[in-house]
């Protein structure tokens, strides 16, 4: 009898023990899943905060599980590499290389950033939070997951329809209408403020924020287009949030009155 309750017991434990050891397995492979084909985005670095937001993009970083790419933003110039993920939270990137732009001196230094994926070991997931880490020491750098934005503003074609509470009409000669739309890919703002092509980049944050930067035209001279660009132009460096009513969309500043108000335009 002792012997059966013992075989019994040993068993159980058995059964336990590779209970434990499955969950265990089952949650680095969540890990795993949970922090690959998501878009990190940088908070701090070296425990300093920073303003991730840098030459109209984020400075982040995407685990492609294709071929184990790393591709990413390091501020101003695009990085990509290797990355190797094993039992344990444990990480290793290598081949890494990046473009060669020259950008105006940005907040942090990239190459400080960049060398976080040559220290990094291990990995650490909490919500949606990431650090990356080497050994037990404090986090090398802490990243949040970038929130999937599927905003009814984006990749729409925005007609103006009101200019400062002024009413908008093409005027003679202008060879189509003035517009802006808000690309995903990139973050891109491409647009046409009546004789000029705009671009330039845009950033969505929570409670209907925008932010644009690197704004720009083409400089065509237009002598029989009786329109003033700068004022529709101005209004991208002015406009902190906007609202959506169906197919209307106002840019505002603060809770004046619009700035611009425009109107979806769908095309077959």
């Amino acid at each position: 009898m002792k012997f059966q309750l013992f075989t019994i017991a040993f068993a159980a434990l058995t059964l336990f023990s590779c209970g434990v050891n499955q969950n265990k397995s089952m949650s680095a492979n969540n890990d795993q899943v949970e922090i690959t084909n998501t878009k990190w985005v940088l908070q701090t670095l070296e425990g300093q905060k920073v303003d991730a937001f840098q030459n109209g993009k984020e400075i982040s970083f995407t685990l492609d599980t294709e071929e184990n790419r790393i591709n990413g933003f390091s501020g101003c110039n695009s990085f990509f590499g290797i990355y190797n993920l094993e039992e344990g939270n444990r990480i290793r990137f290598s081949a890494l290389g990046a473009t060669r732009m020259a950008c105006p001196e940005g907040a942090i230094n990239e190459n400080d950033f960049l060398e976080i994926f040559n220290l990094a070991d291990n990995y650490t997931i909490n919500g949606d939070r990431l650090e990356l880490n080497v050994g037990k020491r404090a986090p090398l750098a802490v990243f949040k997951k970038a929130k999937n934005y599927a905003e009814p503003i984006v990749e729409k074609y925005w007609k103006l329809k009101k200019l400062e509470g002024k009413d908008i009409k093409m005027v003679k000669n202008q060879v189509k209408e003035i517009f802006f739309m808000l690309k995903t890919d990139d973050n891109r703002v491409t647009g046409f403020a009546g004789c000029n092509t705009i671009l330039g980049s845009y950033k969505l944050e929570e409670g209907n924020r925008i932010r644009f930067s690197n704004m720009g035209s083409t400089m065509m001279a237009c002598p029989d287009v009786d329109i003033n660009e700068a004022d529709f132009l101005k209004i991208f460096q002015i406009v902190d949030n906007y609202t959506i009513d169906g197919d209307t969309l106002t840019l505002n500043f603060g809770r004046r009155a619009p700035l611009a108000v425009f109107e979806a335009v769908y095309f077959n």
